[in-house]
């Protein structure tokens, strides 16, 4: 009996000490890993690091000097390699860890072996990244960290650089214009494509950037951030009088750039550009970034008058597209459903942007209209996402790489409040001036006083 009272006095505790540390696991990932999961990982990558390195294939021959120490000093087997590791860095999120290869080994070995370190050291993913010929960077991830997104702390911004969605990894997305200048973004009903169009546009908000929005479902989407916003059509035909004159800015700021380059012959190399980057920053024009959400409205038609029309849009956005980036205008695509049948110019139009981004669509050739020119297998990743999972997406570029990120949650209220603390960062564009859309007044509530009157007597 006196055992079985001790057995009660000490299984209690565990038990609850268990399942406590299960509900955290399930409810905090974040507070788990950095107080369980963090030192039985390290724990299992220290003790079995040689073995695992083995199993995977990652060992090589040792050289003939290390034979001859061993069988000299000791009588112990000479066993294989495994590559030189660094010190071992904890994160919020998981390790990282560096290890210097071994002669004829290459990262893409490591990186095949992904999996089975996964596997092995009990941890949610494993990424490998080159950092310099010779070294590559283990990035272990402890969680999901895309099942509730918590965007790090510090994220380098700077001029047409937004921090708008999480990797997989664990490392920020970033859209950045000036190395991705143009975009395109697909994205069912409620599957978090207006969440990260809402990111984009409040993280631009705060620079000093022209904003151009073409919201063909009567602006229902864009009318929010109208504070914000240089210029906004909010139908086919608002958008056929934008983009011309778009397209003349584009040709007044090359022009710009063309009187700049026949300066006097004395002038040094670097101050000749080709972009409007080189120009000198008090005759930079500011950076336009165009908004075009339900792309495909402004393909579709109804009539012969309506075809001519859109033919002249789609080739004034192809030329947007293929000329803009010198001008610092960059083109930021959306919409439900893009394909080839949208008419003539819809693949002409999706080869001159460059990012790509896919969330959950309600067909394939979507999918593959987005991901299939540049990576096949992230086409089955784009279709895999499902419902129960607003904001998830696939993210890849024309250079063939491609990952899942989540943007966090973001309410319209909060995103158009940004936009009208930033209305006095609207630049001065004459041309766009007809297009500015009408900003209600806020209605000032008088102050309350706390002050009470005097009262009034005969």
């Amino acid at each position: 009996m006196t055992d079985l009272t001790t057995l009660l006095e000490v299984g209690g505790p565990l038990a609850a000490l268990g399942g406590g540390a299960a509900y955290t696991r399930a409810k905090h990932p974040a507070v788990y890993w950095s107080t369980v999961g963090l030192p039985i990982s390290t724990a299992r990558l220290l003790g079995s690091y040689s073995s695992v390195m083995e199993a995977c294939g990652l060992t090589v021959a040792p050289s003939r000097l290390r034979v001859l120490a061993v069988k000299a000093t000791t009588n112990r087997e000479v066993r294989p390699v495994p590559p030189r590791r660094g010190l071992i860095r904890p994160t919020s999120t998981g390790l990282r860890i560096r290890l210097r290869l071994a002669p004829g080994q290459e990262p893409a070995d490591v990186a095949a072996s992904a999996e089975r370190l996964r596997h092995a050291w009990g941890v949610h993913a494993v990424y490998v990244t080159t950092v310099k010929p010779g070294v590559v960077e283990l990035r272990l991830v402890g969680y999901d960290v895309l099942r509730r997104v918590r965007m790090p702390r510090k994220v380098a911004g700077g001029l047409l650089k937004v921090p708008v969605a999480l990797r997989e990894d664990a490392m920020p997305f970033v859209r950045d214009y000036r190395t991705i200048p143009h975009q395109l973004t697909l994205g069912a009903t409620l599957s978090g494509k207006s969440m990260y169009l809402r990111h984009l546009i409040a993280g631009l908000a705060r620079q000093s950037v022209a904003l151009v929005g073409i919201d063909c479902k009567r602006g229902v989407e864009l009318a929010p951030f109208a504070a914000r916003l240089s210029a906004l059509a909010t139908d086919p035909e608002q958008a056929a009088e934008l983009l011309p004159v778009l397209v003349k800015e584009m040709e007044d700021r090359y022009d710009l750039i063309k009187a700049r380059q026949g300066i006097a012959p004395d002038t040094p190399d670097e101050e000749i550009t080709s972009d409007v980057w080189g120009l000198p920053e008090k005759q930079r024009p500011v950076p336009i970034v165009l908004f075009v959400d339900e792309v495909a409205e402004l393909f579709l038609v109804a009539t012969r008058k309506d075809e001519d029309r859109r033919d002249e849009m789609v080739t004034q956005l192809i030329r947007l597209a293929q000329l803009g980036r010198a001008a610092g205008i960059y083109l930021e695509v959306c919409g439900q459903r893009f394909g080839a049948e949208l008419g003539k110019g819809a693949t002409m139009l999706r080869a001159q942007l460059t990012g790509r981004v896919c969330h959950r669509v309600n067909d394939e050739a979507s999918a593959k209209m987005a991901l299939g020119d540049i990576a096949p297998e992230a086409v089955y990743a784009a279709c895999a996402i499902a419902p129960e999972s607003p904001g998830l997406a696939v993210a890849g570029d024309t250079s063939g790489g491609w990952s899942r990120i989540r943007t966090p949650y973001l309410s319209l209220g909060a995103a158009a409040e940004t936009c009208r603390e930033s209305a006095h960062l609207v630049p001065d564009l004459p041309a766009l001036k007809p297009f500015r859309p009408d900003v209600p007044v806020r209605p000032v509530e008088a102050p309350v006083s706390l002050v009470k009157p005097r009262p009034v007597t005969d």
